[in-house]
C-alpha cells in the first residue's frame, strides 16, 4: 500500500519544472492528481506522461470564476480534494522606479490571489468532512502547501512585485493554518531559494512564455546565475525534483502535526539571490 492511496491532489501549474515533478512524486506514492497549466497542450502531454490516475485542467487562474471551475472539475471526477499544491507562477522582473502598475499587480494576482481564490474553493470539500469526521471523533488530515520564495521573506533587488507576493503568501499561509487546524488540515508553505527551472535559467531570446496574449521574458542574467550558486552552502542549485521532496513531505502523513510552518528549501542559503 501507498502512502497516498485514495488521495486527490490538485497541482496548479504542473506541467513543467517543479509542479511536474511535485505531481509526479504525488501519483508515484498513490494519489490521484490534477495536472494545471496555461499551455493545454503542454498539460495533457504532462498528464500522459505520468503513471498514474491524472486529470487535466488548462486555462489562467487569474481570471474571474477559473480557480471555481479546476476545484468544480476535480470534484465532478473524483468527488473530493485531499490536497492542494498552489505552485502556479511566473516572474515579471525590474527595479522598483521602472515598474509598472500591471506588472506589480500580476504578480499579486497569480502568486496572491490565486491561492486565496483555490483555497475558498476548496474550503466546502475540506471542511464539512471534516466536521463529520470530527463528530465521529476520527481523524483524517488534509493538505494545503503554499509555494514562496526566500525573496518573499528576506526581499530581492528587482522584484518588489514578486517578493510582495511570496509574503503575502507567508501570511495567507499562517493565518489559514489557525482557522482550519480545528479541522485537521495541514496549511504549510515552502521557500524555494535557487531552483533550475525556466525561471532561473539564462536570460536569452528563447526563455520566454506566453502569458494572457503577452510575450514575457524569463530567466535570470547569467552573472547573477553564478553569484548565487557561490553562496550557496551546499555549493549547487536545487534540481526541480528536489523542490518537489519539501513539498511532498508537508503532503504526507509524516508532516501531520506541522501546520503554519515554511519550509525553506535552499540548500542552505537564506537570502535572496544577491543577499
Amino acid at each position: 500500500m501507498k502512502v497516498l492511496d485514495g488521495k486527490v491532489a490538485i497541482v496548479t501549474g504542473s506541467a513543467r519544472g517543479i509542479g511536474r515533478a511535485t505531481a509526479e512524486l504525488l501519483s508515484e506514492h498513490g494519489a490521484r492528481v490534477l495536472i494545471n497549466d496555461l499551455d493545454g497542450e503542454v498539460a495533457e502531454q504532462t498528464a500522459g506522461e505520468i503513471a498514474g490516475e491524472t486529470l487535466v485542467f488548462a486555462g489562467d487562474l487569474t481570471r474571474e470564476g477559473v480557480c471555481d471551475r479546476l476545484v468544480e472539475t476535480v470534484i465532478g471526477e473524483w468527488g473530493k480534494v485531499d490536497i492542494l499544491v498552489n505552485n502556479a507562477g511566473y516572474t515579471l522582473d525590474a527595479p522598483l522606479h521602472k515598474m509598472s502598475d500591471e506588472w506589480y499587480q500580476r504578480m499579486l494576482d497569480i502568486h496572491a490571489v490565486v491561492p486565496f481564490r483555490l483555497c475558498r474553493a476548496v474550503a466546502p470539500y475540506m471542511r464539512e468532512p471534516a466536521k463529520r469526521e470530527r463528530d465521529e471523533g476520527v481523524e483524517v488530515f488534509r493538505k494545503i502547501v503554499n509555494v514562496s520564495s526566500v525573496s518573499g521573506a528576506k526581499g530581492n533587488a528587482g522584484q518588489a512585485n514578486y517578493s510582495a507576493a511570496k509574503a503575502a503568501v507567508i501570511g495567507l499561509t499562517k493565518t489559514l493554518a489557525k482557522e482550519w487546524g480545528q479541522f485537521k488540515i495541514n496549511v504549510n508553505a515552502v521557500a524555494f531559494g535557487f531552483i533550475e527551472t525556466r525561471l532561473t535559467a539564462a536570460k536569452d531570446e528563447s526563455n520566454v512564455s506566453e502569458i494572457s496574449g503577452e510575450v514575457v521574458q524569463l530567466g535570470i542574467p547569467e552573472q547573477l546565475r553564478s553569484l548565487a550558486r557561490m553562496m550557496i552552502p551546499l555549493g549547487r542549485s536545487g534540481t526541480p525534483e528536489e523542490a518537489a521532496g519539501g513539498i511532498f513531505f508537508l503532503c504526507s502523513p509524516w508532516s501531520n502535526y506541522v501546520t503554519g510552518q515554511v519550509l525553506n528549501i535552499t540548500g542552505g542559503s537564506f537570502g535572496g539571490m544577491t543577499s
